[in-house]
């Protein structure tokens, strides 16, 4: 027999309590029209009447298979709950699920609220109450519950039995500080359970503010909690908050939960989750974090050459999955760690099947370790390691060649008087058997300046011949500068992220004193990439 268990998603509302980010309400449907399609049961939309934003979400929220819920609190003392304008916006906002967070730990309810303890537990009574008489289901957020219990067990029990005999359809203990540790909060879950309360009513929130959210959720559904609260990627008030993104493969694949329980997400819809997680970081404009669990681009990166040895022989002795169940992809990353088998099996992934004993293999090892040691690194950026191989196989087709180019830097005067900077590029290349010449600025429409690498890849990309065409969808979407030696002696490396409207993404490196040559050679192997998949020149090398 397997259990259900119910996943709450809180990305738009405790997720949006991260540090730096602020959902639009076109990102807010976007991103909970993707948690729909993942499979989770209930997506927290935000608190209705709490800013603009959450009001206009609500106000034409997407049709969803998930249940859309409204957050917000108890109601006020001296006020009835029929009559408090706080609660009353919740409700409004008309989705079938209702979530009220409330006080459960008593020093919280005596200094933070300034009522009295029987007080506080009568508002959460009746406010859970006026929901269910509303043909809402009710939701209980134990606020502080963790460090509640711990103060004063009976209390703190007092608050959720309110809520329960309320009619609440979930009591979810919340461990807001992020304090408590797994033993303890598996500990507390099964008193509360003894306690009268039962586990298919209980769900589980935690933070992450010792690295222990993951881990506590699931020792909570180990002493019988049946919903798992959580965000996207972690996002979350501090630290954050549990990570979906990793409980959700632990609970469909890993044992004893994915024989013991069942949730809404299919192992279909699995397939969609490094996407979606990739997805929200698009949104917020971040670098997706490389050493996430399952949906990393290093989840299951291996880099040392005894590892990328076994993996070609049974890829189950460096993975604990396949990448491929939650839409990830294995990667074999080159270095100065770098073996002959690990080099044969990222050619092969590149297409470039070369004879084990070959003795390019050992040049082109040697030409790795010799450029790492100038500041090159080929661990991160794939496709500058695959134009390296290329050229030393001799499979590196005869694009375009740049004969020059020049970059100047102006400060001068706007339309509106005012003093801004002007980037403007010269590229002179040599294409098709004749030289092309263009120019091109960095200036965006409002005026402001895009920087000297910007005016480059317009010039470059400005007229390459019969190649032109195949870089009209392509993209920088990220810049990375590091210095890798101090002093007079510095030398700069330049990472640069691109993407094209196929969903191919890929990273090349440029290294040299001046950063302006650096970004510039980093620009023109991402072009060259992309051409050599693009284009029959490429294909026939």
């Amino acid at each position: 027999m397997t259990e259900r268990l119910y996943l709450y998603d809180t990305t738009l509302r405790d997720g949006q309590q991260t540090q730096g980010v602020q959902f639009s309400t076109e990102e807010k449907r976007a991103i909970a029209t993707a948690l729909d399609a993942l499979g989770v049961d209930y997506i927290e939309g935000g608190w209705p009447g709490a800013n603009p934003t959450d009001s206009a979400f609500f106000d034409d929220a997407p049709k969803t298979r998930a249940c859309l819920t409204a957050f917000g609190m108890t109601k006020r003392t001296g006020i009835s709950a029929q009559n408090d304008d706080v609660l009353a916006g919740v409700l409004n906002a008309g989705t079938q699920a209702v979530c009220l967070v409330g006080k459960t730990h008593d020093f919280h309810v005596t200094t933070a609220l300034g009522i009295t303890l029987a007080e506080n537990a009568e508002n959460i009574a009746k406010s859970v109450a006026h929901l269910v008489a509303q043909g809402r289901e009710a939701l209980f957020d134990a606020e502080h519950f963790f460090d509640g219990y711990r103060a004063n067990p009976d209390y703190a029990l007092q608050t959720i039995r309110a809520a329960y005999d309320a009619g609440a359809r979930w009591i979810v203990l919340c461990d807001t500080n992020g304090g408590t540790l797994p033993a303890e909060v598996g500990r507390i879950t099964s008193e509360v359970i003894e306690a009268g309360i039962p586990g298919d009513y209980l769900g589980i929130h935690t933070h992450n503010d010792t690295e222990n959210a993951v881990a506590c959720t699931l020792a909570a559904v180990d002493a019988g909690a049946r919903q798992v609260q959580g965000t996207l990627n972690g996002l979350g008030e501090r630290c954050g908050n549990a990570n979906l993104t990793a409980l959700i493969p632990i609970l469909l694949l890993k044992e004893p939960y994915a024989s013991r329980y069942v949730t809404g997400v299919s192992l279909d819809a699995l397939e969609g989750l490094t996407r979606t997680s990739r997805m929200l970081d698009e949104i917020l404009n971040r670098v997706p974090m490389k050493q996430a669990a399952f949906v990393g681009s290093s989840a299951f990166a291996h880099k040392a050459g005894l590892h990328a040895s076994a993996i070609l022989k049974d890829p189950t002795t460096y993975e604990h999955i396949d990448p491929a169940v939650v839409g990830n992809v294995r990667i074999i990353p080159m270095s100065n760690q770098a073996g002959q088998s690990n080099l044969r099996r990222r050619l092969a992934s590149a297409g470039l099947e070369v004879a084990s004993g070959d003795p390019a293999l050992a040049r082109i090892l040697e030409e790795v370790k010799a450029r790492e040691s100038e500041g090159y690194s080929y661990d991160t950026a794939q496709a500058s390691f695959e134009l390296l191989a290329r050229a030393a196989l001799g499979r590196m087709p005869d694009l375009f060649e740049v004969k020059r180019y020049r970059v100047t830097v102006e400060r001068r005067k706007n339309k509106y008087d005012k003093m801004v900077s002007l980037s403007e590029a010269v590229v002179v290349v040599k294409v098709d058997g004749e030289k092309r010449l263009s120019v091109s600025e960095s200036m965006d429409e409002d005026g402001s300046d895009r920087g000297p690498v910007n005016a480059l890849s317009k010039a470059l990309v400005k007229d390459l011949g019969q190649y032109s065409s195949t870089l009209d969808d392509m993209r920088l979407v990220d810049f990375k500068v590091r210095i890798t030696q101090g002093g007079t002696e510095a030398v700069t490396r330049v990472i640069i992220d691109s993407e094209d409207g196929q969903g191919q993404r890929w990273s090349t490196v440029g290294v040299s004193a001046n950063i302006v040559d650096a970004s510039f050679e980093a620009l023109l192997d991402a072009i060259r990439w992309k051409l050599i998949r693009d284009t029959s020149a490429g294909k026939t090398a």
